[in-house]
């Protein structure tokens, strides 16, 4: 048994996870709705997910923060609030040409029955509100990564004063030391975690592939071939980002790779996030941008959900028959990119911000609750993509920094 368990914990872990992946698929095809009785393995890894999160966010961030100055930390938040508005009205723009060039959901027709409870959509107003908890252990509890992120920030600097102060640097020093020990047992932690990541892969992808079958795919088997389509252009534009910013894909995909796969199962973008943290910090980046722009990134970057909300604009115009005009795409570009930000953190935002663009420019609701057939298999690409523009994003904006401290 010894040798057995030291094989697997010394076997890499992408291996792992894409052996898991190819054997969860086979066991979902065997057996079908059955091989939901392995749900509960798949629910314990993300419950270990999110239960690491919250002290890996609030201490990588502190002691990222108390690696920087304060002028370093603005200018990377500015790059970083930059690319995310950006590259989510570009992956709009990718979702609505690639649409209009393949045009999913001609001859599908409503009959009328299809109905679909749409969660409330808390505004823009709301979510920044958010950022600043009126209770710091509300925050924590409710797992608001924008207040974590507010109250790891505060604190941060916070430690940095005191630290830097004549009359309290050696109690400032003593809580950074203490800090900075809690971060190493919490990525102690998160090695355990990662081992049994692709035991809870398995489990996930053969219940998702045994109680969704052929039969869903098949229903709307157009529109999730166009979104693919999309996601996979949106990827090669990652791709032309790392090269023009001299940055090596094929170095930057062998860390990635493991939370785009971790994502791609699990559907979650936050629940991936100790796995993304950990490709980061791989890859070498400055950890106290990486401390913020991926915990951000997981709540409002979201270019996968960008995509799946123009091919699915695009998908309900055809179906009752009249194409967009110009002016109603550039309006689903504009309240899109704002949606993806009014909607974060928020349970079923892909839905919530699907329903917004649609009220907008006047399409139909009960297309939403066509595409809420296939939600699980559009969810998976694009959150695996959501995953990857967070990570391509804080590669680029890292190497921005490394070239301008170099100045």
């Amino acid at each position: 048994m010894k040798f057995i368990w030291d094989k697997y914990t010394n076997a890499s872990l992408i291996k792992k996870i894409s052996f898991a992946l190819i054997l969860g698929i086979i066991i979902g095809l065997i057996f079908g709705e059955d091989a939901s009785i392995l749900a509960p393995f798949g629910d314990l890894l993300l419950r270990l997910l999110k239960f690491i999160i919250v002290p890996l966010i609030l201490f990588t961030l502190i002691v990222g923060v108390n690696q920087t100055n304060l002028s370093s930390l603005g200018r990377m938040g500015g790059k970083v609030f930059l690319y995310y508005l950006g590259t989510s009205a570009i992956a709009i723009l990718v979702g609505v040409s690639i649409a209009s060039l393949f045009n999913p959901g001609s001859g599908i027709s409503l009959n009328g029955t299809e109905s679909v409870e749409v969660p409330e959509n808390p505004g823009v107003a709301s979510v920044l509100l958010n950022i600043v908890p009126t209770n710091i252990v509300q925050a924590f509890t409710e797992m608001n990564l924008l207040g974590i992120i507010f109250t790891a920030i505060v604190f941060g600097l916070a430690v940095s004063y005191l630290r830097s102060s004549k009359a309290f640097s050696e109690v400032g020093n003593h809580l950074y030391k203490v800090i900075d020990g809690l971060n190493e047992a919490t990525l102690a932690v998160m090695k355990g975690i990662l081992q049994y990541v692709p035991i809870g892969i398995f489990a996930i992808i053969a219940e998702v592939v045994g109680t969704q079958g052929a039969d869903t795919l098949l229903s709307l088997g157009n529109f999730v071939l166009v979104l693919y389509i999309g996601l996979i252009v949106q990827l090669v534009l990652y791709i032309v980002f790392l090269f023009v910013t001299k940055r090596k894909p094929l170095s930057f995909f062998k860390e990635a790779r493991t939370p785009m796969i971790t994502a791609f199962v699990t559907q979650s973008s936050s629940g991936t996030l100790p796995v993304t943290l950990n490709a980061a910090r791989n890859l070498g980046l400055n950890k106290s941008l990486y401390g913020f722009s991926l915990p951000l990134g997981a709540t409002i970057n979201m270019d996968g959900a960008a995509i799946r909300i123009a091919v699915s604009a695009v998908f309900a115009a055809n179906v009752i028959g009249d194409p967009l005009s110009f002016a109603a795409i550039m309006q689903i570009v504009l309240v899109g990119t704002l949606a993806s930000v009014g909607t974060a953190g928020v349970p079923g935002a892909g839905i919530i911000m699907i329903a917004t663009v649609f009220s907008q420019v006047g399409l139909p609701m009960e297309a939403v609750a066509l595409l809420a057939s296939v939600d699980v298999l559009i969810g998976m690409g694009a959150t695996a993509l959501n995953v990857t523009g967070d990570l391509v994003g804080t590669s680029i904006i890292n190497k921005t920094e490394k070239h301008t401290e170099g100045k």
